[in-house]
């Protein structure tokens, strides 16, 4: 019974049908399993690209997923630029040289035609292909695939095999998904190079600028900064625990006092601000808004330049201004007064004269005082000439202890009637200098009234101010010195580092303006000179001025 129904089942072609059945289902399977492994690889291939990987970087990772889908024995990626085709890349890298594309190229038919295509080739169709003797061929199999920026080509992907018709319809639409990921991956890689480059340069030029330059966010912390803050301005930056603004600039615990980023936040406008820190410098802070695409406000960048120099120049040219002032009304009262002087002395002679020879000596000598005081008004007001006169020479040939006569018989006298007495010890024999004259006397007078004033509220028994000139040498060099050595107040340590900053004065606003001190080591320095300063709190000070002896 059992082989009847056997014989049936033979007859009527069950088993066949079974057969039949489970071939088409295990190629059936087969097939899925491909398609899947394909979808992995392009999965594995989009996470495994990164946007900073090289063309050839990106070919390279394709290449080594290929064997698990399809043969795979020359893996290119071709450009078209100015109507040119190059061979961009290819895996193995040395696999084969192709300097032109001929007319007849799949390649160029692809492009062409923007759709992808197999060829099976003959060895002289594709002798455009120079293969390097170290790998097989020739190739007989290609699946190219164009490669689309939007609706442009750009290129093209060809996967190529030495076995003759490798390829199929399903391989050639797993090609040209691989070749629409490889162009956006290659395009998002341009992107990213052209980004970094804009995000390199305005780094770079960020960097280069040599004010500094803080980047603060709306919570005052420091976002971005050029590292150009001057060394008299790192100590709160470099000791500062907290990323504040307040902290690292001012060493602050909380915002400062009308911070101009409030102002900045409120206005939406750019704030500007001069500020003159503990360390004598004056600088220029500009607080400008940061928008985002709704116009609120991310960020402030804050712009320091410093303007000491600048501001030192701008109290120069006031004082400057001021002194030709002055220079041109004591040349006027000069010049009034010399006239009357001249009278008074000659009429003082000739009633000297005529009293001598009446034989009234006594009452000659009383006269003789009167001329020899006309004398010395006469050389006071030539000085004052001298010292005025703005046609004078820039440098000249002078006798620095001229210089200093010059000046002392000028303000001695208001000097002596402050109870203070001055003493000379200049050097004799001193070389001359090439220097101007005026301007030395201008500094000399600046440390005199400097002294002067430091005597006025000391009590002392003997008030003196020690005016000195010698010669120093120093750093090989030779120096004449010009000194003003006093014995007053002194200056503290903690402003010693301020005196020579423009307007900055411990007087009282009605006896200095702060800028004589600032004007002296300008004239200092344009004789390639300096002037330094020795003090003590509560004994005095010497200010000296040094200026080199021409050899």
């Amino acid at each position: 019974m059992d082989n009847r129904e056997k014989l049936l089942e033979q007859l009527t072609g069950v088993d066949s049908s079974k057969l039949n059945y489970y071939i088409e289902l295990k190629k059936r399977n087969q097939e899925i399993l491909k398609q899947n492994s394909r979808l992995e690889i392009l999965q594995q291939l989009i996470r495994d690209i990164n946007i900073d990987m090289s063309i050839e970087d990106i070919l390279e990772r394709a290449f080594t997923k290929f064997p698990q889908t399809l043969p795979c024995d020359f893996l290119g990626l071709v450009t078209l630029r100015n109507g040119a085709l190059r061979l961009k890349a290819l895996m193995p890298k040395d696999f084969c040289r192709i300097d032109n594309f001929p007319a007849h190229s799949p390649t160029l038919n692809v492009i062409r035609d923007k759709k992808a295509g197999i060829f099976n080739q003959t060895a002289e169709e594709l002798s455009h292909v120079q293969i390097n003797p170290r790998y097989p061929g020739p190739l007989r199999a290609l699946a190219v695939a164009p490669m689309f920026k939007r609706d442009e080509v750009i290129g093209a992907l060809i996967v190529a095999s030495i076995v003759d018709g490798a390829y199929n319809e399903s391989d050639l639409s797993f090609v040209q998904h691989l070749a629409d990921q490889l162009s956006i991956s290659i395009q998002n890689a341009r992107l990213y190079k052209q980004v970094s480059r804009a995000k390199k340069e305005w780094e770079e030029t960020f960097l280069a600028v040599t004010d500094p330059i803080f980047l603060i966010d709306t919570d005052y912390n420091v976002l971005l900064h050029n590292n150009r803050l001057p060394p008299a301005m790192s100590g709160f930056w470099n000791q500062a625990v907290s990323n504040k603004c307040f902290a690292r600039l001012h060493g602050r615990t909380h915002p400062c006092d009308n911070c101009p980023i409030k102002e900045v936040q409120r206005t939406l406008k750019p704030v500007f601000q001069r500020w003159q820190t503990d360390t004598g410098l004056i600088l220029d802070l500009s607080y400008y808004p940061v928008l985002n695409e709704e116009k609120q406000l991310s960020a402030v960048t804050i712009i320091i330049k410093d303007v000491t120099d600048k501001t030192k120049m701008e109290a120069q040219l006031v004082q400057t201004a001021k002194l030709a002032a002055l220079g041109e009304m004591a040349a006027g009262v000069a010049h009034e007064l010399n006239s009357p002087m001249t009278v008074i002395i000659g009429t003082a002679q000739l009633l000297a004269r005529d009293l001598q020879q009446d034989g009234q000596y006594d009452r000659a000598e009383v006269l003789e005082d009167i001329v020899n005081s006309g004398i010395r008004c006469k050389r006071i007001i030539q000085n004052l000439l001298t010292f005025s006169r703005q046609n004078q020479p820039p440098v000249m040939d002078i006798d620095l202890n001229a210089e200093v006569e010059r000046v002392l018989s000028m303000i001695q006298y208001q000097i002596n009637r402050s109870q203070i007495r001055i003493v000379e010890q200049l050097a004799p024999f001193l070389p001359r200098l090439t220097a101007n004259g005026p301007q030395i006397q201008q500094v000399l007078t600046n440390f005199l009234i400097n002294a002067r004033d430091a005597l006025g509220d000391v009590e002392r028994r003997e008030k003196v101010i020690t005016v000195a000139t010698s010669l120093l040498v120093k750093h090989g060099k030779r120096w004449a010195v010009l000194s003003v050595k006093d014995n007053g107040t002194g200056i503290a340590p903690e402003n010693l580092s301020k005196i020579f900053t423009p307007f900055y004065t411990s007087k009282e606003a009605t006896k200095g303006t702060g800028l004589g001190l600032s004007v002296s080591l300008g004239i200092a320095e344009s004789h390639n000179g300096t002037i330094e300063v020795e003090s003590k709190q509560g004994e005095g000070s010497t200010f000296s001025l040094l200026l080199p002896v021409e050899q």
